[in-house]
């Protein structure tokens, strides 16, 4: 009996101490105890928060974040400093403000005579026709002030006409700092890589062109030969001629690709805009591929809608789209096949005229669609090793259509064929006292 009362007894004293423990408060962020944990539980929890507290007081979130910022801001100065790329700070009155070691070097400047200068007397920016951009709204600083949008890769010339002007690629950053706008230019010298371009241009340009002329006279003494002006020619030594007469065609037509990509690139592409009966063309284009879709069971056909719509478009150069066009519809067409060249007036567009190139073909896998007009994809198609090529014809049929202000796009089903389309711009007569350009 008695140890019963001092049992209860022991309960009781243990009652206050356990209430005071539920009625501890959160104090200074500690997470205190569950009001409905154990004591031993309760002590646990609390060793736990008291930790937690003592390691947030030894280690502020936001000193770590100072810290780490200190740390990025130190780390960037350090690679300004380093980098071979020109950087330098201006303010919204186009002073400039700061520069980096490259810049010095670069564009000799020295930190008391340039900064505070204005960027029209030390910048110096032009436009790659050395036209100045200080003061106009070609400017990029300008641009970038009033639009509060960075800018990148913007080549521009930088430096003085007096010392050796550089080409530079520049990305342009507005930064506000102190409450004040600031603008930061990155610069990369990128004229060494034009140079070099440049000259790679001109090797192709001049070796494509040079190969035309040996090219040409040895088709046309091959053609000579075969039509018996040096004596006849029994079956077999004609067979082999003809092999030859077609590989030279091949590497003619590599050679004027070549030669038209590179003047592409180097912007001497040039067209001459006249009247085109599309009708007329396309059958000369038709019989010049003849021998090509005979020798691959290939029947071609056209459908002109008349009256033959007239084209405002280059003859030359729309005579190399279809050839390009119709060429690939015969290789990727199976013996037995057909390919149909279609025109029309666009029912979308008054102004234009609607062509189309359809084959009953391969059709173009799903994985190769994305890729079809970027200069030099090989197709997977197993036929693509069969049937050669080198993955150009696409790219410039597509610059030529662009250049004509048209578009040029495709439908193709899998084991069923493809059909292009393009649009080319309609002749219309000028008005009284209008010139008709010959576009470029």
């Amino acid at each position: 009996m008695v140890k019963s009362v001092s049992r209860r007894s022991r309960v009781k004293e243990r009652a206050p101490a356990r209430a005071e423990i539920r009625q501890v408060h959160n104090v200074d962020g500690v997470d205190q105890p569950d009001q409905s944990l154990s004591e031993e539980q309760a002590r646990t929890q609390e060793e736990t928060a008291s930790r937690k507290k003592v390691v947030r007081e030894r280690h502020p979130p936001e000193q770590e974040s100072r810290a780490e910022m200190e740390l990025l801001a130190d780390c960037a100065g350090k690679a300004l400093a380093a980098t071979t790329d020109v950087a330098f700070l201006l303010d919204s009155c186009f002073r400039l403000r700061a520069f980096n070691p490259a810049a010095a070097a670069l564009l000799n400047w020295e930190v008391a005579a340039t900064i505070g200068q204005g960027c029209a007397q030390v910048l110096r920016c032009r436009n790659l026709d050395h036209m100045p951009l200080c003061g106009t709204s070609g400017c990029p600083l300008v641009r970038v002030l009033q639009g509060g949008q960075p800018l990148a890769n913007e080549e521009i010339i930088l430096g003085p006409e007096t010392v050796q002007g550089w080409e530079a690629s520049v990305s342009v950053t507005p930064i506000e700092a102190a409450n004040e706008p600031y603008v930061f230019f990155l610069a990369r010298d990128v004229s060494a890589l034009k140079m070099a371009n440049r000259m790679r241009e001109h090797f192709v340009s001049m070796v494509s062109h040079e190969l035309r002329t040996p090219l040409n006279s040895v088709h046309g003494f091959i053609e000579l030969l075969l039509r018996g002006q040096m004596g006849p020619l029994n079956d077999t030594q004609r067979e082999y001629l003809g092999y030859a007469s077609e590989a030279l065609q091949q590497l003619l037509s590599l050679a004027e690709d070549v030669l038209f990509m590179a003047r592409s690139d180097a912007g001497h592409f040039e067209v001459r805009l006249q009247q085109v009966n599309v009708e007329v063309l396309s059958q000369q284009v038709l019989e010049s591929l003849l021998p090509l879709a005979r020798k691959a069971e290939i029947v071609m056909s056209k459908e002109i809608e008349l009256p033959a719509p007239l084209l405002h478009a280059d003859p030359q150069r729309l005579k190399q789209v279809l050839s390009n066009l119709l060429g690939n519809a015969i290789k990727f067409t199976p013996p037995g096949g057909t390919v149909v060249l279609r025109a029309r007036p666009d029912p979308d567009d008054p102004q234009m005229a609607l062509l189309s190139v359809k084959d009953t073909g391969f059709g173009i896998a799903p994985e190769d669609q994305p890729h079809v007009f970027e200069r030099f994809y090989q197709a997977t198609h197993s036929m693509q090793s069969r049937m050669g090529g080198y993955g150009l014809g696409l790219t410039i049929a597509r610059l030529i259509i662009e250049q004509h202000g048209g578009k040029i796009w495709f439908e193709t089903v899998p084991n069923r064929g493809t059909t292009f389309y393009f649009t080319l711009p309609l002749y219309r007569e000028p008005a009284p006292g209008e010139e008709r350009g010959k576009g470029g």
